[in-house]
């Protein structure tokens, strides 16, 4: 993905010691970034993660290409095909955002799971194989190599988190994220018909970490004291932020920070969104020690406590994704 401009309301983290296993020193140096792009923001960019660029320039191509089809050839893969696997394509207007429908249409990934795996086969939720277009046969591995490569770099930025907050790096790789909830997504947002309509309203997100590619159009904005920020495509970077269960698990001392998109670019536009959460059957209690000791007392933007969810992930994600897709909850689960 290419872009030029650059926020100074957001920070740029190297997170290469962090991706290539540094001395402790160093990795502690990304751990305080992090920390206080966690408190003061929840966003940040990624840069130094060793993601290929040519994996994103061809990924980007495809995707181009699929979005470019006929609506009757992409509706071959439409998400009601995905059975409980949750995959597939929407249309733009068929997913809603607090009740709202996004300007946006889309592809629904996750990990890639064999017919005969047993999670399948007892018919658990979000589970399954992925659905891929005929049309676009290169789309298919690009995915499945990007997905790859975005978990091996969401685990290490998952690290840099653990050691800001006082813990083990290897914290929530060996409890919550031993088995991640993987879940992918490739979103076109045509220019706005109705002038005043967003892409995706505001929002949070609900899991533990995203890990945003975006193309050269623009249009994120993240909620800030000062109001809304831009938060503009920077040239080899991701847009990292962080998710209702992270703020959940800290007690509120990490934010979950509300952002929206409106396309503005007169040009339909890219993201691609990737989020590592815990895995679907693990529970997720508070933090040990002070990572859990820093409620600030400050309420959320939608009022919500998090902290009143109990059970595995997988309860909380449905009870989330079920709102996204109210037929498909109807159908599916």
């Amino acid at each position: 993905m290419a872009g030029s401009s650059v926020s100074p309301a957001l920070p740029v983290i190297d997170v290469a010691p962090l991706v290539g296993g540094a001395p402790g020193a160093a990795c502690a140096g990304v751990a305080g970034q992090i920390q206080a792009a966690c408190r003061e923001r929840g966003f940040f960019y990624v840069t130094g993660h060793g993601v290929p660029a040519e994996l994103l320039g061809r990924l980007e191509a495809a995707s181009a290409e699929f979005f470019a089809l006929p609506l009757e050839d992409k509706l071959e893969i439409a998400m009601e095909h995905g059975g409980r696997a949750w995959r597939g394509f929407f249309p733009v207007g068929a997913e809603l955002t607090s009740g709202q429908p996004d300007l946006k249409e889309g592809l629904y990934f996750g990990a890639e799971l064999a017919a005969d795996d047993p999670r399948v086969r007892a018919g658990i939720p979000l589970h399954g194989r992925n659905l891929f277009p005929r049309q676009v046969p290169e789309l298919r591995p690009l995915v499945l190599s990007y997905l790859e490569a975005l978990t091996v770099l969401g685990q290490a930025v998952l690290r840099g988190v653990a050691l800001s907050l006082g813990l083990d790096a290897g914290y929530f790789a060996a409890s919550c994220t031993a088995d991640p909830t993987i879940l992918f997504r490739i979103f076109s947002y045509p220019p706005p018909l109705p002038a005043d309509g967003w892409g995706v309203g505001e929002h949070t997100d609900y899991g533990l970490l995203t890990l945003l590619a975006q193309d050269r159009s623009g249009g994120l904005q993240i909620a800030a004291p000062e109001g809304w920020i831009d938060a503009p495509p920077i040239a080899g970077t991701f847009v990292c932020n962080i998710g209702d269960m992270l703020e959940r698990l800290t007690g509120g001392w990490y934010r979950s920070t509300p952002h929206r998109v409106r396309n503005l670019s007169g040009r339909s536009r890219l993201s691609f969104p990737f989020f590592l959460d815990p895995g679907f059957t693990a529970e997720v209690p508070p933090l040990p020690a002070r990572a859990a000791a820093g409620d600030d007392g400050r309420r959320r933007w939608d009022g919500q406590d998090l902290r009143a969810f109990t059970g595995s992930y997988g309860d909380y994600l449905l009870g989330k994704v079920s709102k996204v897709f109210p037929q498909l909850q109807r159908d599916v689960l």
